[in-house]
């Protein structure tokens, strides 16, 4: 995830703060304070004597960089570890911060970063998980690694490149790490069902809610809920496309069962081209 956000101490406050899942808002106390999570572990990177916030301002000064709104002024990367790794192979949240710690001297060397453990996911999952923010300016310039192409990936006052060969670096990294320490992992390079973006997740999170308050009011009142699953459009539509890809060969049969039943046309752009592009490519 990137963040356009100058308020670099938010980043913190959303690691060590309890927040409302479905707003993003601070929860607070009886005395309206901001309730601190109930267990957490933080260390800082490349920040020297300073707060993540502040070293990131520094670096902006000193190099002239991140003054614009559209400027992209943090990276916030997540490694979710499998549930069953506390009991059958000992991950603990102290070692899976020094993991965490590891993976981001390793992969974002030169860059001011907060690493944080989590002990549970949404939903109560229990899978221990580390974020890692990196401040999108690099502070110093680092030795040169195999997964940097460009100078501007090790030199001092540029910035982080997110791109999808360093996406596939991370991925493989990731599973290496695990395989390493003895930990569950899976295949990070092979498609893994669907692929739902945060914006689509916390979309049907946020219609499932709605739906069930609804349908509590008809219980209520005696009255049977015709619906129970929120989809979001773009659920629909995967649904849609996979029950005609089923049935075709081609791109043109596809395109023309497409209409006859669901009277969707393929565009050149728009939603419908943003969701196909995906499974055909993993298709190929």
């Amino acid at each position: 995830m990137t963040s356009k956000n100058s308020n670099y101490a938010a980043a913190e406050s959303y690691l060590t703060f309890q927040h409302n899942e479905y707003t993003g808002l601070p929860i607070l106390d009886e005395k309206g304070r901001p309730k601190l999570r109930d267990s957490y572990l933080l260390d800082t990177l490349e920040c020297g004597e300073s707060s993540f916030a502040m070293a990131c301002l520094i670096a902006n000064r000193k190099y002239g960089k991140n003054g614009g709104r559209e400027d992209v002024k943090t990276h916030h990367y997540i490694i979710s570890f499998d549930p069953k790794d506390a009991v059958e192979n000992g991950l603990t949240m102290e070692r899976a911060q020094a993991l965490g710690l590891q993976f981001c001297k390793d992969n974002f060397p030169g860059h001011s970063a907060i690493v944080c453990t989590h002990p549970d996911g949404h939903n109560s999952a229990g899978n221990i998980h580390v974020h890692i923010v990196i401040g999108s300016l690099r502070v110093r310039t680092v030795e040169r690694q195999p997964f940097m192409d460009k100078p501007c990936d090790w030199e001092a006052g540029k910035k982080h490149r997110c791109t999808s060969a360093m996406l596939r670096h991370l991925r493989v990294a990731v599973m290496e790490m695990c395989e390493q320490a003895d930990l569950n992992q899976i295949n990070l390079l092979e498609a893994q069902g669907d692929h739902v973006s945060e914006r689509e997740y916390w979309a049907q999170r946020r219609g499932q809610r709605r739906l069930d308050h609804a349908n509590a009011k008809l219980a209520a009142e005696g009255q049977q809920p015709t619906q129970t699953v929120y989809q979001t459009e773009l659920d629909k539509l995967r649904k849609q496309i996979y029950s005609v890809l089923n049935k075709t060969t081609t791109f043109e049969e596809f395109s023309a069962l497409l209409m006859q039943e669901h009277g969707l046309a393929i565009a050149v752009a728009g939603v419908l081209t943003a969701v196909l592009c995906p499974i055909f490519a993993a298709l190929l």
